[in-house]
Parts: C-alpha cells; structure tokens; sequence
C-alpha cells in the first residue's frame, strides 16, 4: 500500500523510518511492505540454495541475495526496492549498501499484499531500468511468470509442476514444484 503522495518521497525518507519497518520508493512513492508469510519464505530459501548452489558448481562469478537487500535501480535517489532474490552478475554494482544499478535476475514472490505491485509497477520499473529477467512467483496460482527484457517477448507463464529454463543462464533448469516448498 502507498503512502499518500503529498510529495516526493526520496532516499532520506527510507532511511528515516523506524527500525525494522521496511518500504520501496519508487517514482518517489513510498510502499510500505508488509511482512512475508511463512509460505513465501519457504519458496524463497529453497530458490535461493538453488541459485546459490548452480552459481557455486559452476564456479560461476554473479553473487545471489535474498531479501532484505537493497536494490537502488537507477542513478537517483526516488527508486529503491528490496527484490525478495537478485541475481547480480556485475560486481561493480554492489557495494556495502546493496547494488547499484539493475540486477541482472529478479525474482519476486506474491503475497497478497503485493500482487498488484508485482505484476505491474515493478514490472515496469524493471523493464526499464535494465533487468534482465524478471520472474513472478505466484503460489495463489501455482505458476512463474517470466520477462526476458532482453529479448523484447511476450512473458511466458509456467505451471509449478513444469520446469523452466533460466534465460541468463541456457542450462540452468528450475521446477518450482519439485523445490519441497
């Protein structure tokens, strides 16, 4: 849910609010976030050990983080997001703050807070801040729907049960109903 827009939000708005809130600015509207339930953490560690372990066994050199961990998309301070995982594969981008500058793979998993944000606002701001490849996780509708900016697309939606080839990586294969979650 938004805050009301009676301004421009920035940066030094985020890092004033209490302790442990946690909220996305974008276009310099504040979003606060509501905190993720249980399902949805159980799908985004078993991901994350699958990203972790396929970069690691393939001595590969992006580096994958769960959220909380900042993302600010572009060179201002109206746009910060804590995707729920990103894939960044230019280490020139992080820094101790987070990365700066579009990962390269965002994964993000709907609550039903976030469905609308999902699907579309961050979609756009995705899009065109340079992501990759961007994927909606949707355990209410048991399937991935997946953007390949790069490729200029249609998405493509992908039951649980099937598995999906990870476009950044051509022989990376992910079948989210097969991660125990």
């Amino acid at each position: 849910m938004a805050l009301p827009q009676e301004r421009i939000y920035t940066l030094e708005d985020i890092y004033a609010l209490p302790d442990g809130q946690r909220a996305e600015l974008i276009n310099g509207r504040i979003y606060m976030m509501a905190p993720p339930n249980r399902n949805h953490q159980k799908i985004s560690g078993c991901l994350y050990a699958e990203i972790y372990n396929y970069i690691q066994k393939k001595n590969g050199t992006c580096e994958v983080y769960a959220a909380p961990f900042a993302v600010f998309l572009n060179a201002d301070d109206i746009n910060y997001v804590e995707p729920d995982i990103s894939i960044i594969c230019d280490k020139s981008k992080l820094t101790d703050k987070g990365c700066n500058g579009a990962p390269d793979w965002i994964i993000e998993i709907v609550s039903p807070s976030s469905r609308r944000m999902d699907y579309n606002t961050k979609n756009g701001i995705y899009a065109e801040a340079g992501v990759r490849e961007y994927w909606i996780v949707d355990p209410s509708k048991s399937r991935t729907t997946i953007y390949r900016f790069q490729e200029d697309a249609a998405p493509i939606i992908i039951p649980f049960d099937q598995v999906i080839t990870v476009g950044i990586y051509n022989d990376f294969r992910i079948s989210i109903g097969n991660l125990g979650a």
